[in-house]
């Protein structure tokens, strides 16, 4: 598949920018501030519905506009489908597919496929686990749509049963036999999706490993072996669903006291982490720049050849967000090596020469929000 179109109304820096694009390499070349990453992120935000810069959409919008449009043309063999997000920071995003408007946003999901590595991917390594988290929940949404709507699901229910033992506090500002009763409600949901959503987890792990192995052994050869692993709150001999539920509903009860006492939900997945191992040692704190660096670009290169090897639309579209000045040249071969032939590559970058010379390709200069082809 292949990007062939972009428009952008009012998103990021652009008032209005519209852009045709052509299999293969891709180059957006510009000073930083210029707006060249702000036309790769429109176009990754068709794929996920969210940003790998930010975690809100409020600064996706041109600050003095309501909202947003992002409208990408996605071409898969002779078939050309149309994709729409109006992004509304203040109410419910609003999505078309071929001009038809969606019932809900995630209707658009799986249709456009990509895999973004940018400097902010060091996070992977170095981060909190909920960078891990919304790395494995951002490749389960493009592998399977409908993760999308089980994961919304979860917060959802997520923060009202939150706001209820806030409320059943110490304080006891409401009876606790009503709470308790309530909460039971809650409990069930909690359980159906999140039992769902540690399942699906655990399984995009197990897939993910021997590429990650393989990819990370290519780019660092003489490091140890890299491996990942599953940290699951809420944990069964099997891991099959039906485990998980039960056990999911056992530590509910086991936690219920901990719980009101603290008013804050302490069981389940938004409490996993993804634990990334580099020989016996953790990488974080551990792994050097360099093997941070190898690590981060491992998980990504995982991600792309994990969703090309499941879905039939082939190659992902590759997005290289300002990274190969921050490579040094043993990676940046690898790199070379691994997507000179992928459908469609699309790289950032502040001056051609941080680009190898083998991924030039199509050359389009940003300039203050004007996009000219070189």
């Amino acid at each position: 598949m292949h990007v062939i179109s972009l428009t952008a109304v009012d998103f990021r820096s652009y008032s209005f920018v519209e852009i045709n694009l052509e299999p293969g390499v891709t180059t957006f070349i510009g000073s930083n501030g210029q707006g060249k990453t702000n036309l790769v992120e429109a176009i990754s935000y068709c794929s996920t519905l969210s940003s790998h810069r930010v975690s809100q959409d409020l600064p996706l919008v041109k600050s003095d506009q309501p909202r947003a449009i992002v409208r990408t043309g996605v071409k898969y063999l002779d078939r050309t489908n149309w994709l729409e997000v109006e992004i509304w920071p203040s109410k419910t995003n609003k999505a078309k597919l071929n001009g038809s408007e969606c019932k809900k946003t995630k209707e658009i999901l799986g249709i456009l496929q990509t895999v973004t590595f940018s400097p902010e991917d060091l996070i992977l390594v170095k981060g909190d686990p909920g960078e891990r988290r919304h790395f494995l929940d951002e490749l389960l949404v493009q592998k399977s749509s409908s993760y999308a709507g089980i994961k919304s699901d979860y917060d959802r229910v997520l923060k009202q049963r939150n706001a209820l033992l806030k409320s059943a506090g110490p304080a006891r500002k409401i009876n606790l036999e009503s709470v308790l009763a309530t909460l039971d409600v809650w409990n069930d949901q909690l359980v159906n999706f999140g039992s769902q959503i540690i399942f699906a987890r655990n399984q995009i792990i197990n897939e993910l490993l021997p590429y990650v192995s393989k990819s990370y052994a290519e780019l660092a050869p003489t490091s140890k072996a890299l491996n990942i692993k599953y940290l699951p709150n809420v944990s069964s001999e099997t891991m099959a669903l039906s485990d998980l539920v039960t056990a999911m509903k056992e530590k509910l009860q086991e936690r219920q006291q901990d719980e009101l006492d603290r008013g804050l939900t302490l069981v389940g997945p938004h409490r996993d982490d993804m634990e990334i191992f580099i020989g016996e040692l953790p990488a974080k704190g551990y792994a050097s720049h360099g093997e941070s660096w190898s690590v981060a670009l491992a998980l990504k290169l995982a991600s792309f050849d994990l969703l090309k090897a499941t879905s039939p639309a082939g190659d992902p579209v590759l997005i290289l967000d300002d990274v190969f000045a921050e490579l040094d040249a043993a990676r940046r071969n690898q790199l070379i090596l691994r997507v000179k032939n992928v459908e469609q590559v699309l790289i950032t970058a502040a001056v051609m020469e941080d680009v190898p010379k083998e991924l030039v390709g199509n050359k389009l200069f940003v300039n203050n929000g004007k996009v000219e082809t070189l």
